[in-house]
């Protein structure tokens, strides 16, 4: 019996669910995280050039290379243990190692990326982050240690996962150029769980960093935006008064069509691409299952008052530009309509005109005719009146007499013969 032939994709893609897990690690530990993006196209970018990068890391160590068209590495890089992965717009590096250093958040446990290493990276750091791991002390020790590593008015502290853990942060960039994170844990905290946490919290603040590129463009596009939007005001405005002619406005209203079309064209990946990576970070810090902590505000309450407006304000600048651009296209459609109507009327007023000359031209061709009729029946009686020459001496009647008897019979007949021609062109 032939079995059931699989499709093609059934394993690879059942596989991908399973492509990134978490890291596993215990207390104490120092995490040291860097995520890079290209400046510009990240999205189209040469992908060759992360997985060559992060080979010549691994040669520095003679560690194993990575699979052909690898997104995803894991392996020891000395006494680190480093996870790469590759994302749709980032990679991402997590070098982990057991003990913590003498000195909190020591810049020097970054050493694990040379400098020189670093500076050859096919992109720029979005973020990176320094992250203290360590067993929990009581709350005192804790209260201490965060007002001595963080800065008090931007510091979010939780206890997360059912009191498996005290996470903290303050989102600020230290003097070394990092973001600092302490994860205080309970000691029967399994290690899967630790990594877990560790984990989101380097995603919570790469995709907030990453969702703020959409801030940034919003602010860059506000004040074109607000000219656009004051310049389609105006000219709606002179399209309710008449002050200029449809002629004029429309080309202008054009202008403003194309140019919104293409600030959306440009702009609609990053819009889209900051709502999924604002809906990753809320995931990810309801995920921590928070609860508040010494009176102190949770990474919840961080989000709401920090980032969130800011989330607000590239979603209303989103909408603005969709509605501008259908205010521009209906505005272009009324004026459309105006000047087509305004074309009507003038075609109109011109064929009117050209009825009014066609009959002046019937008329003047009547009265050509009627003096063409005078002018041939003069010739063709003169013509008669040469051929009645014998016909006066046989009747006794003087020529002219002939020529008045016949001139009456002769304009008749041209005046038919005319009728005639003039019918059959007709």
């Amino acid at each position: 019996m032939t079995p059931i032939e699989d499709h093609p994709l059934r394993y690879k893609l059942s596989n991908e669910l399973h492509a990134r897990p978490f890291p596993t690690m215990s207390t104490p530990c120092t995490v040291v995280y860097i995520a890079i993006k290209q400046p510009n196209e990240a999205v189209s970018r040469d992908r060759s050039l992360d997985v060559a990068h992060l080979t010549a890391l691994l040669d520095r160590h003679g560690a194993a290379h990575p699979q052909p068209g690898a997104t995803h590495y894991s392996g020891q890089i000395g006494r680190y243990r480093l996870k790469w992965e590759q994302h749709t717009e980032f990679v991402t590096y997590t070098a982990f190692s057991d003990g913590l250093s003498e000195r909190a958040f020591d810049p020097a446990d970054f050493e694990v990326f040379p400098e020189d290493w670093l500076a050859q990276a096919p992109g720029q750091r979005i973020t990176s982050v320094n992250l203290r791991l360590e067993e929990r002390p009581d709350d005192e020790t804790i209260i201490e240690n965060l007002s001595e590593w963080f800065v008090p008015e931007s510091l979010a502290v939780s206890s997360v996962l059912e009191g498996s853990a005290v996470v903290a942060g303050d989102f600020r960039i230290d003097t070394a150029g990092h973001m600092r994170f302490a994860i205080f844990a309970n000691a029967d905290t399994g290690s899967r769980r630790l990594g877990r946490i560790v984990q989101r919290l380097c995603e919570i603040e790469t995709y907030k960093s990453m969702s703020m590129l959409g801030f940034s463009r919003v602010r860059d596009l506000s004040p074109r935006i607000g000219e656009m939007d004051t310049h389609l005001t105006q000219l709606m405005g002179d399209m309710t008064s008449g002050q200029k002619p449809a002629e004029e406005t429309l080309p202008q209203l054009l202008s403003i069509s194309a140019e919104l079309e293409t600030i959306s064209a440009k702009s609609s990946f990053r819009f889209g691409a900051t709502g999924a990576y604002e809906a990753i970070v809320t995931q990810r810090i309801d995920a921590l299952r928070e609860a508040r902590f010494d009176g102190r505000q949770t990474f919840a309450e961080f989000m709401m008052r920090r980032y969130e407006p800011a989330m607000r304000t590239v979603k209303s600048t989103e909408a603005r530009l969709a509605a501008l651009a259908d205010r521009a296209i209906r505005a272009g459609d009324l004026l459309r309509t105006r000047v087509d109507v305004e074309r009507s009327a003038q075609n109109q007023k011109l064929l009117e005109s050209m009825d009014r000359r066609a009959d002046m031209q019937l008329r003047l061709q009547r009265t050509v005719e009627g003096l063409s009729v005078v002018a041939i029946s003069y010739y063709a009686v003169s013509l008669v009146g040469y051929m009645l020459y014998p016909a006066s001496e046989l009747t006794g009647l003087s020529t002219g007499a002939l020529r008045a008897l016949a001139a009456l019979p002769v304009v008749l007949i041209v005046w038919w013969l005319i009728r005639r021609i003039r019918s059959a062109i007709e």
